[in-house]
């Protein structure tokens, strides 16, 4: 069996390893409780949007060899921009459908039109604005800017964030879904991008947590009286 002071030494770090841990072992367990216990689709904000949106069918496009552009033609996508067609052409290009003009980014009547579609028709808009620029921690980071940010009037406080360039519908953001991003960030401890599940900060938490574990492990076999009786027997 064990020394007491090694059993005394054993206990101090068992004690003080879920001090150190005890508060991100409560942030894991929440987090991982409140992403077992939501609909994913709820938190993607399906229940704002407008789930019988069908894209339009248009006629008498202009052929590719219609189109001006400086560049080669190597990717393209039809769009629907306030009922009418587009070609988002390279990524880079807007160009109408119908007589081959180049558009530089849609207005913001356009933006509300294409919200208008893509969510219900119950919510009511309270407010526009552009943004050029986000930070890691934006709930509209790493998608295309600039941007159109439409806020509707709801407890939730819900936006709708439509792209300037080409007019595409790029997500909804609400409050359980930023609820969820934090907890998010709290789960994967990347406090500077929320995004990484690789940190530093993590993996040295995760490392410790298994420490701590078979700390106690280790505890309660040194303190154990059954363990004990049953090293004695064995001598």
């Amino acid at each position: 069996m064990v020394k007491r002071t090694t059993a005394v030494t054993i206990r101090k770090a068992h004690r003080y390893l879920g001090i150190f841990l005890g508060i991100q072992f409560i942030m894991w367990t929440v987090s991982g409780l409140y992403f077992s216990w939501t609909d994913i689709d709820e938190i993607h904000g399906d229940h704002f949007r407008n789930m019988e949106y069908k894209p339009t069918a248009f006629d008498g496009l202009i052929g590719f060899s219609e189109v001006d552009l400086p560049v080669k033609i190597s990717s393209l996508s039809l769009k629907e921009i306030a009922g009418k067609p587009y070609y988002w052409i390279n990524n880079e290009y807007l160009v109408d459908a119908k007589n081959g003009k180049l558009k530089a980014g849609i207005s913001e009547e356009e933006a509300l039109a294409v919200a208008d579609r893509q969510m219900s028709s119950e919510l009511k808009v309270k407010g526009v604005e552009v943004i050029d620029e986000t930070d890691k921690h934006h709930e509209y980071r790493e998608k295309k800017l600039p941007a159109y940010v439409i806020s509707y009037d709801s407890p939730e406080n819900i936006k709708a964030y439509v792209s300037v360039a080409d007019g595409s519908f790029q997500t909804v953001r609400h409050r359980d879904w930023r609820w969820f991003d934090f907890l998010w960030m709290t789960h994967t401890m990347d406090y500077e991008g929320r995004d990484d599940f690789n940190t530093t900060v993590l993996r040295a938490f995760s490392l410790l947590g298994l420490i701590t574990v078979m700390s106690g492990f280790l505890l309660w076999f040194t303190s154990s009286p059954t363990m004990r009786n049953l090293v004695k027997r064995k001598k």
